[in-house]
């Protein structure tokens, strides 16, 4: 399913109709609960493949929490309805960006984590078009609100990106450069994108771009990582990679 050469619609041209999230999966920890991590599937696709692509990971401190997105009609789809953490067209540099979407998702992401214990790290990850959120989730998290302007609540420890982009990377330097305090979380939040170059859904050349986007603006810990021959999936050694950098980035360890 291809939308690399579609426009990115707003959504907010027309009424929206009111969306429900579907259902979420839990991957409990099998040892000392240290980390909870909400990780965002792809265009189409449902928590429970999240759920399976997850619960083998040698992470046993790590409680996944595996969100489905709403229905909804996609742009880039010619109004086709599927699963769809916000509504979008084409990853162009002009292309709009569905911004009620995106929030809306964020929100219900943050939902999710704020009643995790005090002393559980919590982060984001996602593959595509959840990866984008994770990343929006993120720099939430630096400016302290939504683009709605609503404050975000939650105390991100690491935000993960698979084969996914930056949505508005354009003026992100510009807004965090402005606020001292934006500037402080984004230089201690840990960031790790990773991107096939034979991607042909998602560009790598976005991957890269959004990497790029977001260490200008101040994001110092980002761990950019290509693959040679990857497509527009996971493979084993990436998650392998993903699961290495957790562990070392959140402390996990014990029983």
């Amino acid at each position: 399913m291809s939308y690399a050469h579609y426009h990115i619609g707003s959504g907010s041209r027309t009424a929206r109709r009111s969306l429900e999230f579907g259902k979420t999966h839990v991957v409990r920890p099998k040892g000392k609960h240290q980390a909870t991590i909400v990780w965002l599937h792809g265009l189409g696709d449902n928590g429970l493949s999240s759920y399976q692509l997850l619960e083998s990971l040698p992470l046993p401190n790590v409680k996944w929490i595996c969100p489905t997105a709403p229905t909804r009609p996609v742009t880039a789809l010619g109004g086709f309805s599927c699963t769809a953490w916000f509504d979008m067209g084409d990853l162009s540099e002009d292309g709009a960006d569905d911004w009620e979407g995106l929030d809306t998702s964020a929100a219900h992401i943050a939902n999710l984590l704020s009643t995790e214990p005090a002393d559980v790290k919590v982060g984001i990850g996602g593959f595509s078009m959840g990866a984008a959120v994770a990343l929006y989730s993120a720099t939430c998290f630096a400016m302290g609100r939504y683009g709605n302007g609503m404050p975000y609540p939650i105390n991100l420890r690491t935000v993960v990106g698979l084969s996914g982009w930056l949505p508005g990377s354009r003026c992100l330097r510009n807004k965090i450069e402005v606020s001292q305090e934006a500037r402080r979380r984004a230089a201690f939040l840990p960031l790790l994108l990773s991107h096939g170059i034979s991607d042909d859904v998602v560009l790598y050349k976005y991957g890269e771009k959004s990497a790029q986007s977001l260490s200008s603006a101040g994001f110092r810990y980002i761990t950019f990582k290509p693959y040679d021959g990857l497509g527009h999936y996971t493979v084993p050694r990436e998650m392998d990679e993903v699961s290495i950098w957790l562990s070392s980035w959140l402390g996990l360890g014990g029983s």
